[in-house]
């Protein structure tokens, strides 16, 4: 009865506006206008003018530096000086082969379609993981999510370049993991394959050791594969802004690494100190000190986004037929704060605030996060550079 909220982005801002009329406060109503506004712009073809928002955003990113992306938690010194001979590739050069490890999830499927349309070569490796989860909890994705084979049977008939679907465990069939790896030759391997809430990961033992064996034990897997395999693969990570904490830095936020005088009086570069809020964000912590270990002992070229709370449903690709339509978790462990508040409202029930209500924190629209993909796939690291860090939280 809700289908509303993904079939028109027009009705779905009228029927909110109607269920919400007489118990909205004005944090929900800013959060549907946010939603509405983002909707319409993205999939309405008359806001695609200059005069739109995201066309002035992207203008005013254009015209403050070519930096990767926009980062307003992060080094622009940094960033801005990363790649000053020839700046940064948003669009695509030449085809790549790309892995996408959980590409049947919430951000790995938009993500795979993204990047076969830009002209990838992309294979779906996935173990359904998510879905099981959703049988496990007794919830759903308030849209119809298709089997993989329909999904990519869908993007084939509207005309998208031909995806394969792998199902494999990458935490735990290391051996079929290298034997896809050596057969496929990739030239990166985008990893999403990690158990993503963070309330889940606190909800029994299970779960939290389900998190760490899934989320630690695949990172491990892939990195040793990589070295394995002997091929120069470049790793692209989805990390979170959550392993810097969520209290208040009392200054800007550096991306990765921050500078530190020792008490002999030298100046260093360390990775940041990190400061999880559970068990989910410790094992993005130790994800990150993976990377490290891996890139200085066996130089595997690495990228890790730090990115904020990604929100939205659809994108381009994936509004091109009902079938190929992205998961909407609006449950109390994956549904994320602005999904909650949209369906609370609808429903008129109570808003569900965690803590005191206080957090600040970024949110990034799920198109902006394929796009921050396809920028790292196009612009690896050199062989021999340390771990590139980016803090993703805005377009």
């Amino acid at each position: 009865p809700l289908s509303f909220l993904w079939r028109s982005s027009y009705s779905a801002g009228s029927k909110l506006r109607q269920l919400c009329k007489h118990n909205c406060k004005m944090l929900t109503r800013v959060l549907i206008a946010i939603a509405i506004l983002a909707s319409a712009e993205a999939f309405n073809p008359l806001l695609s003018s200059p005069f739109s928002l995201r066309s002035r955003a992207a203008a005013a990113v254009q015209q403050r530096s070519p930096v990767f992306g926009s980062n307003i938690a992060g080094s622009p010194k940094r960033a801005a000086t990363l790649r000053a001979s020839n700046g940064v590739k948003m669009m695509a050069g030449e085809n790549k082969k790309v892995l996408v490890l959980g590409g049947d999830g919430f951000c790995g499927w938009p993500t795979s379609l993204h990047l076969a349309d830009k002209g990838h070569d992309v294979v779906i490796v996935d173990n359904l993981s998510r879905r099981n989860i959703d049988t496990e909890m007794g919830c759903d994705s308030l849209t119809p999510i298709q089997h993989p084979e329909t999904r990519l049977k869908a993007w084939e008939e509207v005309g998208g370049r031909a995806m394969r679907f792998v199902n494999l465990d990458v935490a735990k069939d290391y051996d079929l993991l290298l034997a896809l790896i050596k057969a496929e030759e990739p030239d990166a391997i985008v990893h999403f394959a990690e158990q993503r809430a963070a309330p889940y990961s606190q909800k029994s033992s299970k779960t939290k050791r389900y998190t760490v064996d899934n989320n630690v034990g695949g990172t491990n897997s892939l990195l040793a594969a990589v070295v394995e395999s002997e091929l120069d693969i470049h790793v692209i990570h989805l990390g979170t802004m959550g392993v810097y904490g969520y209290g208040t830095s009392g200054g800007e936020i550096p991306e990765g690494y921050l500078k530190v005088t020792l008490p002999d009086g030298n100046d260093k570069e360390i990775l940041h100190p990190a400061y999880p809020g559970s068990v989910y964000h410790t094992t993005k912590c130790l994800d990150a000190l993976l990377f490290q270990f891996y890139n200085k002992n066996d130089q595997i070229r690495t990228t890790d986004l730090h990115q904020g709370i990604v929100w939205g449903t659809n994108t381009p690709q994936t509004i091109k037929d009902e079938r190929l339509i992205n998961r909407f978790d609006y449950d109390g462990d994956y549904g994320t704060v602005l999904n909650r508040f949209l369906m609370q409202s609808a429903m008129g029930v109570p808003l569900t605030v965690y803590g005191t209500g206080g957090q600040t924190r970024g949110f990034i629209h799920i198109t902006d996060t394929c796009r921050c993909i396809e920028a790292a796939i196009n612009n690896p690291p050199a062989k021999g550079d340390r771990v590139e860090i980016f803090n993703q939280i805005a377009e």
